[in-house]
This record gives C-alpha cells, structure tokens and sequence, in this order.
C-alpha cells in the first residue's frame, strides 16, 4: 500500500521519470498512428486517461474480490466496458476526433499502458493512489502524444492545431506526417528522454523485462534476461 508521503512522487512518476511511451516504451501503436496532427494526440490522450482513471479506480476496489486465476479476463472485462462508454460519447460529441483516431479508439482496450497500470498498480494499491497514478501515466501519454503530434504536424503541415505557422514561407515536408516520419520523430524523443536520464543519473531504458508485462506472473519465468545479457531482478 502506499504511503501518504509519497502521493506526489506516484503522480510526477508518469511524466518524467516513468513516462509510459519514451520511458516505459509502451503504447507505441497509437501513438506512431494518431500523431499525424497535435489535436489527436490530445483525443487520443484524453480517451485513454478517462478509461485509465476509471479502471484504476474499479479494479482497486475490487482487487479483494476478483479471483487471482482471471484477473486478466476481468481487467479485459472492466477496461473494455470504460472503453465502449468513452467511444460513445466521442462519437456523440466529437465525430471529427472518432474519425481521426479511428480503430485506434477502441483499441484502448488492449492498449498495454492501461492493462500494466491495472495489474502492476491498481490492483495493490488503494483508490486514491490508483486516480494519482492513473492521472500521472495519463498525462505522461497525452503530453507524448500532443507533443510528436505538434512536431509531425509543424513539419509536414506547417501547421500546429490547425494553424498556419510556416506554411506560408516554406514547403511543409509531408513525409513527417507519413509512417517513416513518425518513426522518426518518435526515435529523437526517446533518444533526447534517454539522454536527460542519464544526465539526472537514470539508467537509459535498455530492457523491461518482466516488470512491465501484464502477464508475467503466468509465464512462470521468475527473471528475465537484460538487453545486454545480464540477468534482471527477480519480478516473482
């Protein structure tokens, strides 16, 4: 259970230090795929903060309760219905967005920030820890996605949300806005994230091993094997 003194540092963790996408490397699917343009980042975001928050919050009040052989299947079960109510009201109230995100809206449910959050968090902790973290790792992921959707838009658009900033005086490069440049774009930040960590003392993300696998504990594998051949801790 965590401590009181520590709400903060469980919220700050998901920004920075813990950051799901350039830290964790998690979530890359939607984020290569919806970053074309910064407003869906901010959609995407949003959706999956909503369903993130909401799952933390039930998953902990009933992490007593749900059977440790079909905890997956439940957390499944649970995201996926946050999931249908949040692609229901963004059908109803921002059509555009659902356009834009596309399957990768209820995707969601499979998204793996949220099924690792639910299990490696949520599901030891308390109710008010689980909305920190939940609202921590949620805007770690929507800033992610709002700033490559910016940078991709800036260069393949000229634009930023839509409005002209060099398209006026310079050709936009419309390959940022394509697959290669979203791989590209995603390449520098995780490069830049790894290099400000280093610099704050932090070793570079090089393996997650079995910490960040949603099913680790039913591959029975008690470590997992580092990028560079070192055994890692034990996640039993």
């Amino acid at each position: 259970m965590a401590d009181k003194k520590n709400y903060g540092q469980i919220f700050s963790k998901g920004l920075v230090k813990e950051n799901p996408v350039l830290r964790l490397v998690l979530g890359t699917c939607p984020t290569l795929a919806v970053t074309t343009a910064a407003v869906n980042g901010i959609g995407m975001g949003v959706a999956a903060t909503v369903v993130l928050l909401g799952s933390n919050i039930v998953i902990s009040l009933l992490r007593r309760v749900i059977p440790d052989r079909v905890r997956i299947p439940a957390y499944i079960t649970i995201i996926a219905g946050f999931v249908t109510i949040v692609q229901m009201l963004v059908k109803a109230f921002a059509p555009a967005i659902d356009t834009a995100l596309g399957i990768y809206l209820p995707l969601i449910v499979v998204n793996c920030i949220i099924l690792a959050r639910a299990e490696m968090f949520a599901s030891k902790n308390t109710v008010l820890p689980s909305i920190l973290d939940a609202l921590g790792m949620g805007a770690g992921f929507t800033a992610t996605l709002v700033l490559m959707g910016a940078i991709r838009e800036l260069i393949g658009a000229g634009t930023v949300f839509s409005l002209p900033v060099t398209s006026a005086f310079m050709d936009p490069m419309l390959i940022a806005i394509l697959p290669p440049g979203g791989f590209f774009v995603f390449g520098i930040l995780v490069a830049l994230a790894n290099k400000l960590a280093k610099r704050a003392g932090k070793k570079p993300v090089r393996s997650l091993g079995c910490a960040g696998c949603p099913s680790a504990a039913a591959c029975g594998q008690k470590e997992c094997p580092s990028a560079d051949g070192e055994e890692g801790g034990d996640v039993a």
